[in-house]
């Protein structure tokens, strides 16, 4: 049924010309938005802080690329994450200690994607003479979700849409210069309002013929 049909994508152009990223997806029915393309490249410019949490030593920014989407819009969230100057937390590459992690409950109107991290800092451990993979200062995870493309999902949205509630937690162990703290999690939650999509037809004099 697809032969044929443009596929959607985005191209990253700079001002020589020069194309530094693309971006399309496997799936025709999976969507990139334009704010979500802009949280990939620039993230501190593509993503609408919706909620700060204050949580045991950090403090959590919720973002998110968009507030609206149609079934098959792939979203980024984000969590910007803000600590202390003398405290760390564990990178996932961490062997032996409990990492940071970003975890979304899942729910059928949603697909999951990998969590993306940062890249992490090399901390030298005198008193325990390791090197471990840590984050410090402010970093930011980014999520990114798609929502249902499915048939049941887009005929139950009716002529106004709904809003989805995704939810999840940021479990994490902090530690500073002497000591780990117990560990911790933070419930974390983002609201999408996703509307139908529109079927109205191009007028004929435009129609591919």
């Amino acid at each position: 049924m697809q032969k044929g049909l443009a596929r959607p994508g985005y191209y990253f152009i700079d001002n020589q010309g020069v194309i530094r990223e693309k971006f399309f997806e496997a799936k025709y029915r999976e969507r990139l938005t334009g704010n979500s393309l802009i949280a990939r490249l620039f993230p501190e410019l593509g993503e609408e802080v919706t909620e700060t949490v204050d949580a045991p030593h950090l403090q959590v920014a919720l973002e998110q690329s968009d507030r609206t989407g149609v079934p098959g819009t792939r979203v980024t969230l984000g969590a910007q994450v803000r600590l202390p100057a003398d405290v760390h937390v564990y990178a996932p590459s961490v062997q032996g200690y409990k990492p940071i992690k970003l975890v979304i409950d899942p729910i059928p109107e949603i697909d999951v994607k990998p969590a993306a991290y940062p890249p992490s800092k090399t901390l030298f451990l005198p008193a325990i003479n390791e090197k471990v993979p840590v984050f410090e200062r402010t970093f930011r995870i980014s999520q990114d979700v798609k929502v249902s493309s499915g048939m049941d999902f887009a005929g139950s949205l009716g002529k106004d849409g709904k809003t989805i509630t995704i939810a999840g937690q940021l479990d994490y162990q902090a530690c500073d210069q002497t000591k780990c703290y117990m560990p911790a999690s933070v419930p974390v939650k983002w609201q999408l309002q996703v509307f139908p999509l529109d079927r109205t037809r191009a007028p004929v004099e435009i129609r591919h013929k």
